[in-house]
């Protein structure tokens, strides 16, 4: 017996696990096994167009030291296999003193249909994923004593499908596109419109999470997510505020953000939710030791903010209730501390190009309508640090960031008080999408620059690009990221790419 997609494998709390699968909708129930003793139900969760969607929780006890668990998923007493026909899937669980080793990823696609084609193994990244995780779990096994346990979670940042395609491949939006701007704008929703549209997202997050590779992990390595503007279509929420309300764009919108909660969030049961009540998927959780809030920059966003604020109260409330000690990572999909895009914006702006060339350019935090809240964002993190390090001194902040399909490090230094107070970035993107041609980069670099940012009056706070050791400032090549505390109690960031490269960078 198959499952259609899955199992994805969840984290919501410090021990509360989730599995969630699709099922052929004949099955009238399902329980999740596991090697602790413990078996829970899964429940029906949404009938889709190919199966149903289950979702089971378990609260696995913290141990006293690290250990593998592992589950199967039955039904009527038979095991259920994945498309990879694996029926037994296993996960790491770190002791409580533990400090966990986490992977993050962003860009799990392509944005056109000739990168395909010009990309030898796709995903060859997550295979590296695979080996590497498995290495370590017979090292684990084995008993040899080492610092490189199992990663204990997996961070995505967003775009973890590409739905560009959807223009060519939804017939009715096809023709749509070829319509004038006032037939656009008058086109109703249709049932026939809306079931096309269903059935693409559904089906690409069917075929994008059932490449062999990226399917074990989603079901070995527990996962958080927050989306990006692919994971709806290139650009969404950088689009003049009255084109994004046109009926299609809505229905569009709609149906993304549905699949995404189911897929993604894992439904509006998922309790780390802020405010699953307030419309959007901003979320926070504590895993041992460390802290991670993850920004939904997509849910809310026009021309004129990134986030309502509605949302940003719930954020804020947040950091001031729960985040007060130990380590804190926050996923902004797109950069904090970047490139400055400012020319290239105020020159399109002026020119005949703006609409076509608009939503690069508004989607990044230094775009002049997001300066605000970019410097509200920083001070609020600012804020939260220098509480943190009242109780330890060396609790960090880092900004995990993807989006542009480079990978970089970036630092904001705050020198107003006695105490240097820093907020890391880092940008690691894109484990699927390929880095910009050499062409490419040099049309950003010449548009663009990196000079270091003052951001108050007397200088004392400062934003800047770092470069990473063993490599070049940025790292043009696809790559994904690891996070773990070393012997030294720095934080090591080390991204793994397809070229010699070894990049790596200490947060002390």
């Amino acid at each position: 017996m198959k499952l259609l997609l899955g199992p994805l494998l969840g984290l919501e709390s410090d021990n509360l696990y989730t599995v969630c699968f699709v099922a052929p909708s004949s099955f009238d129930s399902a329980d999740v096994h596991f090697s602790n003793g413990k078996t829970v139900k899964a429940t029906s969760i949404k009938k889709l167009h190919y199966g149903t969607f289950w979702r089971a929780e378990v609260e696995i006890e913290i141990p006293r030291q690290g250990e593998i668990i592992e589950y199967s998923i039955k039904t009527s007493e038979k095991t259920m296999s994945d498309q990879n026909k694996i029926d037994l899937w296993s996960f790491y669980v770190p002791s409580k003193d533990e400090e966990p080793q986490f992977i993050y990823t962003s860009c799990n696609g392509f944005s056109s249909p000739d990168l395909v084609c010009k990309t030898t193994e796709p995903y060859h990244l997550w295979k590296r994923i695979k080996t590497e995780q498995n290495s370590r779990v017979n090292t684990f096994k084995s008993e040899e004593p080492t610092i490189n346990t199992p990663y204990s979670m997996m961070l995505m940042g967003g775009d973890q499908l590409y739905a560009d395609s959807i223009w060519n491949d939804v017939p009715e939006l096809k023709k749509w596109s070829n319509k004038s701007e006032k037939e656009k704008k008058a086109k109703k929703e249709s049932k026939i419109l809306s079931s096309q549209i269903t059935k693409f997202y559904e089906t690409l997050y069917f075929d994008r999470w059932s490449q062999p590779e990226t399917a074990l992990m989603l079901a070995s390595i527990p996962s958080v997510m927050m989306w990006d503007d692919h994971d709806i279509f290139d650009g969404w929420g950088s689009y003049p505020e009255e084109m994004q309300n046109w009926p299609v764009y809505k229905t569009i919108f709609s149906v993304a953000k549905h699949y995404f909660e189911l897929f993604q969030m894992r439904s509006v049961k998922n309790i780390s939710l802020l405010e699953p009540t307030n419309h959007h998927y901003s979320f926070g959780l504590t895993f041992r030791k460390t802290h991670v809030l993850a920004l939904d920059n997509r849910s809310q966003r026009t021309l004129k903010h990134v986030m309502s604020n509605t949302q940003w109260l719930d954020i804020i409330n947040y950091l001031n209730s729960t985040v007060k000690a130990g380590n804190l990572l926050v996923l902004s999909a797109v950069p904090v501390v970047y490139r400055d895009f400012s020319a290239a914006e105020a020159y399109v702006d002026i020119t005949p190009w703006e609409e076509e060339l608009t939503d690069d350019l508004k989607d990044h935090w230094r775009a002049k309508e997001h300066q605000g809240e970019r410097m509200k964002l920083i001070m609020h993190l600012l804020s939260n640090a220098k509480t943190r390090q009242k109780q330890t001194s060396s609790s960090k902040t880092v900004i995990l960031s993807g989006d542009v399909h480079v990978g970089c490090m970036g630092v904001i230094t705050d020198k107003t008080d006695s105490q240097v107070t820093k907020l890391h970035q880092v940008v690691s993107s894109g484990i699927v999408h390929p880095a910009p041609s050499r062409l490419a980069w040099l049309g950003i670099i010449t548009s663009t620059n990196d000079r270091d940012e003052c951001l108050n009056e007397d200088n004392s706070i400062t934003s800047r690009m770092l470069t990473p050791i063993h490599s070049d400032k940025y790292i043009r090549s696809r790559n994904y990221a690891t996070i773990s505390t070393g012997t030294d109690n720095k934080l090591w960031i080390n991204w793994q790419t397809e070229n010699k490269d070894k990049p790596a960078y200490p947060i002390d």
